[in-house]
């Protein structure tokens, strides 16, 4: 079998109308999988005025604002309706990809195991982690049981990084997982993107050194542990000023929380990678992330990397050689990482040549190509089985 020979229905949460580093990579795999000719049918909510374009034929689902004040520009999928079940049918898919445990990807789980189709999951972020940021930690077993449950039920995951296999191992998600690592474009994101006087008309003189937040402004991104550390380097009296890149519901919270901080906004394409490598060291203290796209952006452009020990920056930074593994929430420790950066160019430069000379091993195509080859060996394996029962069956008969 080859790719070509691939019906793939793709279930996501939020495939176009916000964008994210999730819907990024998936449309990225939807524009691989094109090119080698399978076959894509897309079901996820659509609304009136996307952020980008998506890839592929694009049917929506029934949907409703995601009921979290802070998460209210995400949409909440409800389920199949009768034009998506019957579409559905029609596509005759060999193979569905779900990409977000909602009430649709649930639904979609059914209709492949009523239809013996066989499931990949790909896990995007860690769910269950949300609910501290919100007081309600109590929450993260109950959900971690729910995500047991969903995935289980799949033939097999894809996560972006071994520490995140090892993670959803340990919690016992899922036996058959593959590396669905992600890719950084470099011709938007290398150090040559350096901008002096994009720098300059943002408040930053020459010898400044620019710590960088990348990233949207919502809690589970450790807003609160990076504008601590930022207090416990101010204490130290290191010399060094804030690049905010982003914006979202968190941000008049963190700009009261850094004053000084130099907020740039949301930036996309070559203006990221622009604003991206005018800083000096990025700071990541996130431990939601499965992969960290924006850790891999930052290496690209050359920058130091100061990152939680966590899924996804653990397996990208090498501690002492791309940048510093920092035992998550712990903001003094941060403090300490950040302050060689801040004062020793040497350091800086050697571990940021070195970041941007790892990110060159990241090929979006050869990535997205794991992907494909598990699809293909998933509907081999279910066409094996099922010629197996039907020949077993066969000799019941006759027996």
């Amino acid at each position: 079998m080859q790719t070509s020979d691939l019906r793939i229905a793709l279930f996501s949460g939020n495939y176009n109308y916000t964008r994210d580093g999730a819907n990024q990579a998936l449309n990225r795999l939807a524009d691989y999988l094109l090119r080698q000719g399978a076959a894509l049918r897309v079901y996820a909510p659509m609304v009136p005025d996307p952020d980008f374009e998506p890839t592929g034929d694009m049917i929506g689902v029934p949907n409703i604002r995601m009921p979290i004040k802070s998460r209210g520009e995400y949409r909440l999928p409800l389920g199949l309706d009768g034009k998506a079940l019957k579409d559905l049918e029609a596509f005759k898919p060999n193979i569905i990809h779900l990409s977000s445990p909602d009430p649709t990807g649930h639904r979609a789980l059914r209709w492949a195991q009523d239809h013996d189709i066989p499931v990949l999951a790909s896990v995007h972020t860690r769910f269950e982690t949300y609910p501290r940021y919100y007081g309600m930690s109590f929450m993260e077993p109950a959900i971690e049981w729910i995500l047991r449950r969903f995935y289980n039920r799949c033939d097999a995951l894809v996560a972006p990084s071994q520490s995140m296999v090892d993670t959803l191992i340990e919690q016992d998600m899922h036996d058959d997982i593959a590396i669905w690592s992600r890719g950084v474009d470099r011709e938007v994101f290398n150090p040559s993107r350096r901008d002096m006087e994009w720098r300059r008309a943002q408040g930053l003189e020459d010898d400044d050194i620019a710590i960088v937040f990348l990233g949207r402004l919502v809690m589970e991104k450790g807003l609160d542990v990076f504008a601590d550390s930022i207090i416990q380097l101010r204490k130290l009296q290191v010399p060094h000023k804030v690049l905010v890149i982003g914006d979202g519901p968190a941000r008049q919270w963190f700009q009261q929380s850094l004053p000084g901080g130099i907020f740039a906004g949301f930036q996309t394409g070559p203006d990221l990678g622009m604003a991206l490598a005018s800083g000096d060291v990025f700071f990541n203290p996130s431990i939601t992330e499965t992969f960290g796209n924006v850790t891999l952006e930052a290496m690209a452009c050359g920058l130091p990397v100061v990152a939680a020990g966590a899924t996804g920056a653990s397996s990208l930074v090498d501690d002492w050689e791309t940048g510093r593994l920092v035992p998550p929430g712990d903001a003094a420790a941060f403090a300490e990482a950040l302050k060689p950066y801040c004062t020793n160019h040497d350091l800086r430069a050697r571990h940021g040549k070195a970041g941007a000379e790892k990110a060159c091993q990241f090929s979006w195509d050869a990535i997205n190509s794991v992907v494909a080859d598990t699809y293909v060996r998933l509907v081999e394996d279910r066409r094996a089985l099922q010629e197996s029962e039907r020949l077993e069956a066969e000799a019941a008969k006759h027996s």
